[in-house]
């Protein structure tokens, strides 16, 4: 079953709304302004299309609530990597997504998790934005591995993905697993 949409606080619309628009390509399809629970407060909900459904923000405009950090992870106290936001695209579309996010000035993360190839960015909030592309369809030893991980008290740790960083303004730094468990950062 699909996501309807996803609707999250910003606390900088004008930000958000250039970054999900002019830099995820997102076009802005409907804002609904209703109350809050305060009868002086207000708040805009505003709604874009993503493709293949929609993603809110709600500004809010209420003294009685508090002001809060809108960044999904570190906002609560973790780190940005843990909760954050994933966008499936084909095979092709992770090179523009790339260059787009690298001609709008942000620095984009290009992760090889072997199933998957994903690059990253943060948006205005503080958020990680995640373009996600399959690499192969999951199968039965996915799923059967799965069962065997998901409550293991002592899971063997996967090998270190291979790491590119794609500087807007610098050459391209590629971060690789090295033999002895270490890594190592090289210029490309």
């Amino acid at each position: 079953m699909a996501f309807h949409h996803i609707a999250l606080v910003t606390n900088d619309l004008a930000a958000t709304h250039r970054f999900y628009t002019e830099a995820m390509g997102f076009t802005l399809a409907k804002v609904v302004i209703g109350p809050t629970e305060n009868p002086q407060g207000w708040a805009r909900h505003v709604f874009y299309e993503t493709g293949d459904g929609l993603m809110a923000f709600w500004e809010l405009h209420d003294d009685a609530l508090p002001t809060v950090d809108p960044a999904l992870s570190t906002g609560i106290g973790l780190p940005g990597w843990v909760n954050h936001l994933a966008f499936a695209v084909g095979p092709e579309g992770l090179g523009p997504h790339r260059e787009r996010w690298l001609a709008y000035g942000i620095d984009v993360v290009e992760v090889d998790h072997g199933f998957c190839v994903s690059i990253y960015a943060n948006d205005p909030n503080g958020t990680l934005v995640e373009w996600c592309s399959d690499t192969r369809p999951l199968d039965e030893h996915d799923r059967a591995e799965a069962e065997a991980l998901l409550f293991d008290p002592a899971p063997r740790h996967d090998p270190a993905p291979d790491v590119t960083v794609h500087s807007a303004s610098q050459p391209t730094l590629r971060r690789t697993a090295t033999t002895d468990g270490g890594d190592a950062l090289r210029q490309h």
